[in-house]
């Protein structure tokens, strides 16, 4: 700093981190500290500090932040489980319909298998049955019961009665056929009970020889029974031969017919991203028309609408930033000249009542100006502007010590103590972004600081290191933000009190170019009253 900036003060360490006292002392008495090492004043411009604000929902060529009040995720119905169901629940109906029927044809099959096994039985059987001049003789070796009888789960039973219901031989408890049958014809009937029995009874007809030698004709029938579990059982092994290879059959086919709407629903995915991309891009430039050269013609229709949305928009965000700045522009001469008017005014009048209507005049004018060149900083901060501006190395510490020099005489004009903490060492604190933008935005919450702390205040601009880069504090023991405020502290157009000079804008214009800049900013909590921002920046690699 030249003679004048020494002769303000001297310079004294802040204790705490290991840094020194590298800026401003600011008292209401004592002066200013000199600056640390020889620190100029600059002639950037004034960034006028407007109001608090808060968290904003995300505005376009911005990225959602957590909490917002955008959610990605629709409450519709998923166009993939739809098709899903869609496809597999007719598949499943089909595979019950499928193992329904094969059972039922297993049935069939198996009252088939049975039925030709117990004619075949009660034929056998009758062929043992010989006629005799004493009566009938059934000539069934002991052998060929036991097994009939081998297996008490499935047990065969037999009768042979002549006439019909006369029993001659075999199971009494076998119940007789329904109705009326023709003779030598087979008849086949289920009987009930606690051991469902399958029946076949046939009548043959019977010719014996009387003891008069004269000869006489009736009916022989013969029974055989088997238990309709044997059925049951081998339907049921017909059934999971059948139905575990149709299983895995639509379990292959579900997993196809899966990936193969994955497969045709990854073009919207793609479309998704991209979308989605255009406003997680920092720094996007404009937003791009979007290009699926892959997709299915379905697809690039939906593309090519939302291309047309994108043009739209991208159109609207130009001409609504046009406008700000060009009447930015247009308003800083006529106001430039109403605050020189008014100020010759004031030093040539000397009517009080005068001197408060031209003191109000100039106060509004004042405020106007600081409206304006925080709408011009905000158009600078949009994303098309800051993208037409190159990222490039910015040393923070330069920056810091160059902005508390330049807020120094405020400082002491507002009656408030104002300091720099910073690393020790000379070494470049650097980070990747645009400078006049940083200096904008940390000029935005020293103002903000200044303004509202109030007389007798500490304002401290520190400087650290943190786990994801260089982390950066403007602290004050003033008297806050409201509660009710903390989550809409960076809204636009809010302010802390409705009596501030701000227009709400101030920290609005921080967040935008704090994320511009790839940063973060946010409240953190202090010990007492006050106010602590903090603000993130990547360190340049």
């Amino acid at each position: 700093m030249g003679a004048a900036g020494a002769a303000a003060g001297r310079a004294r360490p802040r204790g705490g981190q290991g840094g020194h006292r590298a800026g401003l002392e600011c008292r209401r008495r004592g002066g200013c500290s000199r600056l640390h090492r020889g620190l100029h004043p600059p002639s950037a411009p004034q960034a006028g500090r407007l109001g608090p604000g808060h968290t904003h929902g995300p505005r376009p060529g911005l990225p959602a932040r957590d909490g917002g009040a955008v959610s990605r995720t629709g409450r519709g119905p998923s166009l993939q489980r739809q098709l899903l169901l869609w496809l597999l629940l007719p598949q499943i109906v089909l595979w019950l319909v499928a193992a329904f029927g094969a059972y039922r044809v297993a049935i069939r099959h198996a009252d088939d298998a049975i039925d030709a096994s117990l004619l075949q039985a009660a034929r056998s059987l009758a062929r043992q049955v010989r006629p005799t001049a004493s009566g009938l003789f059934v000539d069934l070796p002991r052998s060929a019961q036991d097994i009939l009888a081998a297996d008490p789960d499935d047990r065969v039973m037999y009768a042979v009665s002549a006439p019909p219901g006369q029993l001659l031989f075999g199971e009494a408890r076998l119940p007789e056929p329904p109705g009326v049958g023709e003779p030598a014809q087979p008849r086949f009937y289920d009987a009930g009970g606690p051991a469902p029995l399958r029946i076949v009874a046939l009548d043959l007809p019977l010719r014996s020889g009387a003891a008069d030698g004269t000869a006489a004709e009736g009916l022989m029938r013969v029974q055989v029974a088997r238990s309709s579990a044997s059925r049951e059982q081998l339907a049921r092994r017909i059934l999971l031969d059948t139905a575990l290879p149709l299983s895995l059959l639509v379990a292959l086919m579900s997993l196809g017919v899966w990936a193969g709407i994955r497969a045709g629903l990854a073009p919207l995915a793609e479309l998704q991203a991209r979308v989605r991309g255009q406003t997680a891009a920092a720094g996007a430039a404009r937003l791009a028309p979007i290009s699926l050269q892959a997709a299915p013609r379905e697809v690039h229709a939906l593309a090519g609408a939302v291309n047309e949305l994108l043009a739209q928009a991208q159109s609207s965000l130009a001409l609504q930033q046009r406008f700000v700045s060009d009447a930015a522009h247009q308003l800083r001469t006529p106001l430039a000249g109403l605050k020189s008017q008014t100020e010759l005014a004031l030093q040539g009048t000397q009517d009080p009542t005068l001197r408060v209507r031209l003191e109000r005049v100039h106060e509004s004018a004042l405020r106007a100006a600081r409206l304006v060149n925080q709408l011009l900083a905000l158009a600078r901060a949009e994303p098309e502007s800051a993208a037409a501006r190159p990222a490039e190395p910015v040393d923070l510490r330069t920056l810091l010590r160059e902005l508390v020099a330049e807020w120094v005489p405020r400082a002491l004009a507002a009656g408030v103590d104002l300091g720099l903490e910073e690393p020790a060492g000379e070494a470049r604190l650097l980070t990747l972004g645009s400078g006049l933008l940083l200096r904008e935005a940390v000029a935005n919450l020293v103002d903000n600081a200044v303004r509202y702390a109030g007389p007798g205040a500490t304002v401290t601009v520190r400087m650290t290191a943190g786990d994801e880069g260089w982390c950066l504090e403007v602290d004050d023991d003033g008297p806050g933000i409201p509660e009710a405020l903390h989550e809409r502290v960076f809204d636009r157009f809010v302010r802390g009190s409705a009596s501030g000079e701000g227009c709400g804008l101030g920290l609005a214009i921080v967040r935008e170019i704090v994320e511009r800049q790839g940063g973060s900013i946010g409240l953190a909590r202090r010990p007492g009253p006050g106010c602590r921002f903090r603000l993130t920046l990547p360190a340049a690699r």
